[in-house]
């Protein structure tokens, strides 16, 4: 697949005059190049610095790692450019989606969510918002949604994890901006480079970087992103009281991944189309859902908005029990959760206590060979048919 089909040559240019995907990848928030000096800083291990010791922290940015951190910011400036906001970076994708909540709403406000998002965001809102006074209203991610009125906050995932739904961002944000209200996008299954939810209208950025964006499956990473000072300031607030900050060493191994990006969500691109075309296909798959494909609900709104088709897809083998056959069976396909790495994984979201049907399937393409990955899988479903 093009991944640029989206967009034209010329429109690519004026969103981004910096340089192509792979260009903003490999060159984002890197400092000025000091000879000896490597491209990507080593992580800066401390907790507390040197202070001066008549002005104290006033004559350095570092005074305490809490606050800030010099690796931290290399990997915020990065992300950032990738975004086209100001990044913040958390502990976890969890410990942004739920910092932005708590730091944005009051009692008495209201949130709309997505009924068909990340489960545990949806269970942190009916425990925890609730019981602080916070009213709590669900929504598919394809609609229909209700009235605005009064409503604080507007939260969507799109694509929806696992559903793959996709929404019209631009149409979204200018009625939830005609209401007062703020949008808040999730944008972990699409990436920035998927789409840009700040140039579509959002107020606000939310991501898991544990998955695509960095991709290696071995650090937790969450962030936000924003174009708007007031916004910045009250988050960067909150993660600094609550203290939910990456480590120097984790924040260094992101900032190592995001160089290879554009190269990784090519070919996990093209496995996901090739798996989605195998499925679609097979008799003895039902439910089969890519945003890529043709006939995909999502399809009309995706093939506008995202500038390149998720590496994530689902189906369902109609029981628990084929589900785990077919995972024995795949030599390429490993169970795990999350989503995004290199290697091909397969999640059976209900053993989560999603609420999803109990033989539903999200499958995450790795960056195998293309052939060798359909013939595994090909093989693995007829093991199980």
């Amino acid at each position: 697949m093009d991944e640029y089909r989206f967009r034209s040559p010329e429109q690519y240019d004026q969103l981004h005059p910096t340089g192509g995907d792979g260009t903003r990848c490999v060159h984002a928030g890197l400092p000025a190049p000091v000879p000896g000096a490597p491209f990507l800083p080593g992580p800066v291990f401390a907790a507390p610095y040197h202070l001066d010791p008549w002005q104290g922290p006033a004559t350095a940015p570092n005074g305490y790692g809490r606050p800030d951190n010099p690796t931290r910011r290399l990997l915020e400036a990065a992300i950032g450019e990738l975004e086209g906001g100001d990044c913040r970076v958390f502990a976890s994708g969890q410990a942004a989606i739920t910092g932005l909540l708590l730091a944005v709403l009051r009692a008495g406000d209201t949130v709309l969510l997505p009924a068909d998002g990340y489960f545990p965001v949806r269970a942190f809102a009916t425990d925890t918002l609730a019981g602080n006074g916070v009213r709590v209203l669900f929504a598919p991610t394809a609609g229909p949604y209700p009235s605005f009125d009064g409503v604080r906050l507007v939260l969507v995932e799109t694509p929806a994890n696992p559903g793959l739904d996709v929404v019209d961002l631009r149409a979204l944000a200018e009625r939830v901006h005609a209401a007062g209200a703020l949008l808040a996008v999730d944008n972990t299954t699409a990436t920035p480079l998927g789409q840009r939810p700040l140039d579509l209208g959002a107020d606000l950025v939310v991501a898991s970087g544990t998955k695509a964006l960095t991709g290696h499956s071995d650090l937790l990473l969450g962030y936000l992103a924003t174009r708007s000072p007031e916004l910045l300031d009250r988050l960067t607030a909150w993660r600094t009281a609550t203290g939910a900050v990456p480590g120097a060493f984790d924040a260094w191994l992101a900032h190592r991944s995001l160089a290879t990006l554009d190269l990784r969500l090519a070919r996990q691109t093209a496995n996901a189309e090739a798996l989605a075309r195998l499925l679609a296909a097979r008799a003895d798959v039902s439910g089969v859902r890519w945003p890529g494909l043709p006939d995909d609900p999502a399809y009309p709104v995706a093939s506008r908005q995202l500038r390149r088709m998720p590496g994530v897809l689902s189906f369902d083998l109609g029981s628990a029990e084929r589900v785990a056959r077919f995972l024995d069976a795949a030599r390429l396909v490993a169970a795990a959760t999350s989503f995004g790495g290199l290697h091909t994984t397969a999640d059976r979201r209900a053993q989560w206590g999603d609420d999803t049907a109990a033989g539903f399937v999200r499958l995450s393409c790795g960056v195998e060979d293309t052939v060798d990955l359909v013939a595994d899988v090909t093989a693995a479903l007829d093991a199980t048919a």
